[in-house]
Parts: structure tokens; sequence; C-alpha cells
């Protein structure tokens, strides 16, 4: 995997002001998963940046350790008080090992969708169900595919159209591959290009790689709420276990 969580990125990622970061959603994400994680259990969160959830999950009482790709978001973590005593290691989500088993582990905010292939995305199931005990389980949080409605071969959409930023998606249905471009504009009026790859998944293939992973569904919801999952969701979080 590459990173794209450099340095730059890390030091203004807590600043973010999307709903994924606001107190009353951390609130209902953390109390979600502590629930399928006792106090006292352990929790491994792939991909677990600054800490945006392990830190609440940690107050309250669970013990977590996560892999994550990019040292510099891994350093404000173990800056954090509750993030110096965790366990964390520096690798990738598909191959990534952390020592001991553990009744949860998580994947929030879409990262799924950070592994660009579905041979990757098959590997992080495979990891998550390495590292769970019996009875244990993998929690995934994802947006669920939406496509714009435009003419049939056409890969790119504008989603954003300022005078400060232009945003534009571009989408391959052949790899279900899709990348986020973005141009923001400078002081000095000079505009700023970052891209990043994604791969979107639908849930009924999620559940396919988790049973070849021997993960099987038992929750699925619209939202940490545990709002019924329709046909209309936006996204969902699921849940598979492994046997007991």
């Amino acid at each position: 995997m590459t990173n794209y969580f450099d340095e730059p990125v890390a030091a203004r990622y807590d600043q973010d002001t999307e709903e994924h970061f606001a107190p009353e959603h951390l609130e209902r994400e953390s109390e979600f998963l502590a629930g399928l994680a006792a106090p006292g259990n352990r929790a491994l969160e792939f991909a677990i940046g600054t800490g945006r959830i392990a830190v609440p999950l940690a107050r309250r009482g669970v013990e977590v350790a996560g892999i994550e790709l990019s040292e510099p978001m891994a350093r404000r973590l173990r800056a954090k008080p509750e993030g110096a005593a965790m366990d964390v290691v520096i690798g990738d989500m598909t191959t990534g090992r952390v020592d001991g088993s553990f009744d949860l582990v998580y994947l929030v905010f879409n990262t799924i969708n950070n592994v660009t292939t579905q041979e990757g995305q098959v590997a992080v199931f495979a990891n998550a169900a390495r590292h769970l005990r019996p009875g244990g389980r993998f929690v995934i949080e994802v947006g669920v595919p939406d496509f714009p409605d435009v003419p049939r071969g056409q890969r790119f959409t504008v989603f954003d159209h300022g005078e400060q930023h232009v945003g534009i998606d571009e989408w391959d249905a052949l790899t279900q591959q899709f990348w986020s471009h973005h141009y923001q504009r400078e002081p000095d009026g000079r505009y700023r290009r970052t891209s990043a790859p994604f791969r979107y998944a639908w849930p009924a293939e999620l559940d396919l790689m988790a049973r070849m992973a021997g993960l099987q569904l038992v929750e699925r919801w619209a939202d940490w709420d545990r709002s019924e999952f329709t046909a209309s969701s936006r996204r969902h979080v699921s849940v598979w276990q492994t046997a007991s």
C-alpha cells in the first residue's frame, strides 16, 4: 500500500470538521464498538491513525492496539496520554501482525477503500481473522457505492467547483477503482493538486470476502446507532464473527 497520510496530512488530521470527528459521532461509534469488546477485553484497529476512535474507545476501558501505515499519524497518537501505552505496529493492514489475539478487530471511516485491489481487500479480511479469538468479531464501516447519473462510459464527474477548490471524481467500472482529484487554490493564486486512489466494494462482495476468511455476517446497520440498513442507505456498519 502507498502511504497518502504523510506529514502534512497528519499535521492537520485532528483539525478536520467532518461529521466523523464530531463528539456526538465519536460517542455513538465508541459505544457500539465497546459493546462488542467489553471493558478489559482487547480490540485491534486497522489503520489506527491518530486515534480518532481508538482514544475514546480506550477511555471506555477497552485495551486498544493498532496497525498503521503512516509513521507521522502514529507519532501523533503516541503523543496523546491514552495513545502512549497502545501497542501500535507500523505496517500494512493486509499483512501487519500484532502479538496476541483479540476479541474485536475494526476498520472504519471508509478505510477498506484505501486498499485498491480485490486481492488486497481479501487479504485484509484474512489478516483480521488471524488476529481474532474464537467468537471474535470484525467490524467495517464503509459507504455504499453511489454512482452519479452520467452517460455510460464517462469516467469523470465534478463534485465541487468553486473559487478555492475544484473536486473531480474519476471512475473505472472494470476494476471498481476510483480516484478523488482535488485542486486547491493557494495564497499565491496557483492551484495545488492532490489525488488519491480507492476501490469500492458492494456489501455482498465484502460478505464473500468474509466467508473466504472463515467469518459469518451477524449484523449490518445503516449507522452506528443501529438504524435499519435498507436499499437507500448511504453506508453500512457490518459485523462478521469467527466460529466459537
